[in-house]
């Protein structure tokens, strides 16, 4: 007897076909970190070891105690055909030692002929008296089973006239199969063409019959394949009477199988007296086996006239209410009507089981949309969940959906999620890069007038999409994954965008003339376009925060959070290459600044306020309000830092005083009323305050000066190059002089202890003459930098 193994996951009538990995290996290993991974890969193989090594013991178990039984069973048939055995050879001993005695014989043959003839005869009648009324009963049967078959339910109807037409239909092949053998024994006998003639001529008269046959058994097999649908019909009473042909089948199924042996064992003489017993065999109709055969075609008939209807995965899940509806039916309705040994309600569990194993599998192979996975991956819980309730244990489940790997589902949607986010912002950074290097239009504008671009819109609809997915898995973990996913493409965006801009501006300043037009209008676009991303991603974070527990909104917390710093990282960069084109059109300006004769004689500080003044005018009709005010508190600390550099480049004593003064006065002046119009005068007047320091010191003596440095100093730390530069620049001191008020103020600020200051001031942005420019901001301006970030926040809020 072979051993029956759990079926197979694969299999035919997949909703999707596809094609399944060929290496499962290179799936496990498909890169280097997955092998940390080789200890739970192993733990987990083993694990599915164990779990198929128990099954298949526990059906060598089941397979070894029904091979003992059919040990048993055929041990006992043994002896019983060896005790009739030894009975037809007694039987055989008398007639011998009667047949010894010449006269006995020859009257035991005569009464053994005159009984043949008598038999025969009496036969012969039956057969025709028979022949005659079978064409009446077979057109009776026949009225019958159209009369059920004729009802509007079809096969799920009652079909009230079953056993009726079965016990009749039974009793007639009985009769053919009798009359047949005995027309071929005959014939055989006979030698001759009429003996064959005379068979086929008694296989026409039963035509008819085997019609009827064939048609009562189609038609069995129409009820048997929609049980359900009968019990829901209310018919139940159709499935009993069908279940009660099956045993009457199956009995002489096994009479069969009885009579096959005795002719085995019997001899030639004793096969010769049992020819009425042959006449009455059959072929094998097994129909308990052909009952279950229809049951798993109707299960699979229900899962692929599903898949047809389903529109896509997603939809073929939503719809399997249905299969729970039958499993609950075929508990309470199906489940009674069987015998006990039929074990129906676990047959029906495993065929509905195998079934949607093969179309979850095919779901999988087809290469599924993101939200098919999520949904397949929700809907497996909900399905161990069901089975729970109907208390099927775990060994009627097997092989586990998709081989135990739902989770694996998680991990696919995340990667899918990521691949797709990723095509689609390539393909949205392309666009948005073509449009901004190339500047063929200029951006657009919303009713207020601002530049617009549509990338953060449209970006941010696609993320939401796919988090809005995950939301409705319910499972925090997969959301926190999809973010964090999410937030990593934000990144990586933002740093194309920084690159885009840098290079863009390079150009601008490097080759102006071959440059497309419209850098100012696409980078102010940019800019707004920046912050209103920062505000989608914190309108996300508030969202999707309360739907997860504390673990997990921590996740999307940080991962936001970066992702929204990114954004105004972009936006300021923005304000800075506003800035850099400004001051990159007064360049020539700038330098003349305290260098150049002409700075004391030509109005240089008239042009640099009116070129800040009409590029602020530019920006102030296209810029967000917030990013506005930031770029005028960024505009002043540039303007300061540029004429504080200016200055420390003075050669020495080339201030000439106390002209210089005077013109300095008027200068911060002229600049003064300028930003006055943009930010409150205290708050300008408060920057500004370190120039006034400075003219301080430039009229101080030698020996006041220490009084006006220390004012300076207390604020903004020693910061001794730049004041020796300034100093030096002074045509009023000698080298002398000079040197003895530097060493002055180097002595008092070693007594008296002057440090850095605790917030970084104007100062750090001034370039020392012993450190590299780009030295100095990297270990200063990000300080100075960072309360001009959190402005952003605090205007946007």
């Amino acid at each position: 007897m072979a051993l029956l193994l759990p079926p197979s996951a694969s299999g035919s009538g997949s909703l999707f076909p596809g094609t399944g990995s060929s290496n499962p290996l290179a799936d496990l290993l498909r890169s280097p970190d997955d092998l940390l991974k080789l200890s739970a890969h192993r733990k987990k193989l083993l694990k599915e070891k164990a779990q198929i090594d128990a099954r298949l013991n526990e059906c060598v178990k089941t397979q070894l105690e029904e091979t003992r039984d059919g040990l048993r069973r055929l041990v006992e048939a043994r002896n019983s055909v060896g005790r009739l055995r030894e009975e037809m050879i007694g039987i055989e001993q008398l007639k011998d030692a009667e047949s010894t005695r010449k006269e006995g014989f020859e009257v035991y043959a005569k009464i053994s002929k005159v009984a043949n003839i008598h038999r025969n005869l009496n036969q012969t009648a039956q057969i025709v008296k028979n022949l005659q009324s079978m064409s009446e009963r077979v057109a009776n049967l026949d009225a019958l089973l159209t009369s059920d078959q004729s009802h509007p339910l079809g096969p799920c109807g009652p079909s009230p006239n079953l056993l009726a037409i079965h016990y009749q239909l039974q009793q007639l092949e009985a009769f053919r199969n009798e009359t047949l053998h005995q027309a071929k024994t005959s014939a055989s006998a006979a030698k001759g063409e009429q003996g064959q003639e005379d068979r086929r001529t008694l296989v026409r008269w039963f035509e008819r019959l085997d019609d009827l046959g064939n048609r009562f058994e189609e038609w069995l097999w129409a009820i048997a394949s929609n049980i359900l649908e009968t019990v829901r019909e209310g018919n139940g009473g159709t499935i009993v009477r069908l279940l009660k042909i099956i045993e009457v089948e199956g009995k002489e199924d096994q009479k069969a199988v009885a009579l096959r042996l005795i002719r085995k064992v019997a001899n030639a003489d004793s096969a010769m007296r049992t020819r009425s017993m042959q006449a009455n065999a059959r072929l094998i109709k097994n129909y308990r086996h052909k009952l279950m055969d229809k049951i798993t075609e109707s299960v699979r008939k229900s899962f692929n006239d599903a898949e047809i209807q389903a529109t896509d995965g997603v939809g073929f899940l939503e719809d399997l209410t249905w299969m729970f509806k039958d499993l609950d039916r075929i508990e309470t309705d199906v489940r009674p009507l069987f015998p006990e040994d039929y074990n129906v309600w676990e047959f029906y569990v495993k065929a509905y089981h195998t079934r949607l194993n093969e179309a979850l599998n095919g779901i999988v192979k087809s290469n599924p949309e993101a939200r098919v996975l999520l949904k397949m991956h929700a809907w497996i819980k909900e399905y161990r969940g069901v089975m729970k309730e109907f208390e099927v244990p775990g060994a009627w489940l097997q092989p586990a959906l998709l081989d135990g790997k739902s989770q694996d589902l998680i991990e696919d949607y995340v990667a899918l999620i990521v691949d797709k986010f990723d095509k689609w912002t390539i393909n949205l950074m392309k666009t948005e890069n073509r449009d901004f290097t190339s500047r063929d239009a200029p951006p657009e504008t919303d009713p207020d007038g601002t530049y617009v671009l549509q990338f953060a819109m449209i970006m941010f609809q696609m993320a939401n999409q796919q988090v809005d997915l995950a939301a409705d898995s319910g499972q925090g973990a997969v959301l926190a994954r999809v973010v964090a996913e999410s937030a990593k493409v934000m990144t990586s965006c933002q740093t194309q965008w920084l690159k885009i801009l840098e290079r863009e501006f390079d150009k601008q300043v490097r080759l102006p003339e071959s440059t497309p037009p419209g850098l100012v209008e696409y980078v102010v676009a940019l800019a707004n376009d920046q912050l209103k991303a920062a505000d989608y991603a914190e309108a996300m974070s508030a969202r999707l925060e309360p739907l997860v527990s504390e673990k997990y909104r921590q996740v999307i917390s940080e991962r936001l959070n970066a992702a929204i710093d990114g954004y105004l990282d972009v936006a300021k960069r923005c304000i800075q290459t506003l800035i850099s084109l400004i001051f990159n059109d007064l360049k020539s300006v700038t330098k003349a600044l305290f260098t150049s004769p002409t700075w004391y004689t030509e109005p240089l500080m008239e042009q640099i306020v009116e070129t800040m003044k009409d590029y602020t005018q530019d920006y102030r009709g296209h810029l967000n309000p917030a990013i506005f005010d930031i770029l005028i508190e960024d505009m002043l600390v540039q303007f300061l830092s540029t004429y504080l550099n200016a200055l420390r480049k003075v050669q020495p004593r080339g201030i000439k005083l106390p002209t210089a003064v005077s013109k300095m006065k008027s200068e911060i002046s002229q600049v003064f009323t300028f930003f006055a119009e943009y930010k409150k005068q205290d708050d300008v007047s408060g920057e500004f305050e370190v120039i006034d320091m400075i003219i301080s010191m430039l009229q101080a003596t030698p020996d006041m000066v220490f009084m006006d440095y220390w004012a300076f100093a207390a604020k903004h730390g020693p910061c001794l190059p730049f004041i020796e530069a300034v100093l030096r620049g002074r045509d009023d001191w000698d080298k002398t002089t000079v040197g003895e008020v530097l060493d002055t103020l180097k002595r008092k600020i070693r007594e008296e202890g002057i440090g850095e200051p605790e917030e970084p001031t104007i100062m750090v942005r001034v370039e020392n003459p012993n450190e590299s420019l780009l030295t100095n901001l990297t270990n200063k301006a990000a300080a100075y930098a960072g309360p001009l970030a959190a402005s952003a926040f605090a205007v946007r809020g």
